[in-house]
């Protein structure tokens, strides 16, 4: 059956991996990201996929998003909170506007996305974020991501919450936290480390898991890695 499936931060890596795939399954895709080159790409080959160039910690932009979907499709079915921001300096190094704006991304543009997506979610929907193993508390932590990993932390922990909130909605929140994938963003925290899992192997996880995971989860973490790093 066809979902409507918005993912957010698909301009490379695992979110443009995971358009890849949907798109293949013939679903209708939103996605929404601040580069979208390369996504559009994919776009003129496949009429199901559209690209919204917007900034998900901007109101103006969300406000888009909310008239695209009440114009277009009235329901959403799975929401892929993908879009992340990583800092990799010293604690001592890393200002309060690095946290406020590493928050802004990886916390708080979710939790206002969230809101302005809840009124098109619907008995059946689900919502994933992913999440980092470096947010899961007693995990094995990294020099130089105090701001990241607190981040990742955070959003699970919203996660979570929603998940009770709206657990007699009928709509599940998960969370996916990934160890090593080989990204761009990988290569920033961890320059020279090679990952045992590209980016495609864990879109496809991800993707799946989007499509059944809420018939067995809701408000879990699951931890998906094999290495870390």
């Amino acid at each position: 059956m066809k979902k409507n499936i918005i993912v957010t931060g698909a301009s490379r890596g695992i979110g443009f991996e995971l358009v890849k795939y949907f798109s293949e399954q013939n679903h209708n895709i939103l996605v929404l990201t601040r580069n979208p080159e390369k996504i559009d790409l994919l776009q003129k080959t496949n009429s199901n996929i559209t690209v919204l160039e917007v900034d998900i910690t901007k109101k103006r932009d969300l406000k888009i998003i909310e008239n695209f979907i009440q114009s277009r499709w009235e329901m959403v079915d799975i929401i892929i909170h993908n879009a992340g921001m990583l800092i990799h300096k010293p604690f001592s190094k890393t200002t309060i506007d690095d946290f406020i704006n590493l928050y802004k991304v990886n916390v708080f543009a979710v939790a206002e996305l969230t809101q302005i997506v809840l009124p098109f979610l619907h008995k059946g929907s689900h919502v994933v974020a992913i999440s980092s193993m470096g947010g899961i508390q007693g995990s094995t932590k990294f020099t130089g991501l105090s701001a990241y990993s607190s981040s990742k932390g955070a959003l699970i922990t919203l996660m979570e919450l929603l998940a009770e909130e709206y657990k007699d909605s009928g709509i599940a929140f998960n969370t996916l936290a990934l160890g090593a994938v080989q990204t761009e963003m990988l290569a920033q925290a961890f320059p020279g480390f090679k990952a045992p899992v590209t980016a495609a192997e864990m879109a496809q996880y991800i993707a799946d898991f989007s499509l059944t995971g809420n018939k067995i989860y809701n408000g879990k973490t699951l931890q998906v890695s094999s290495t870390t790093p």
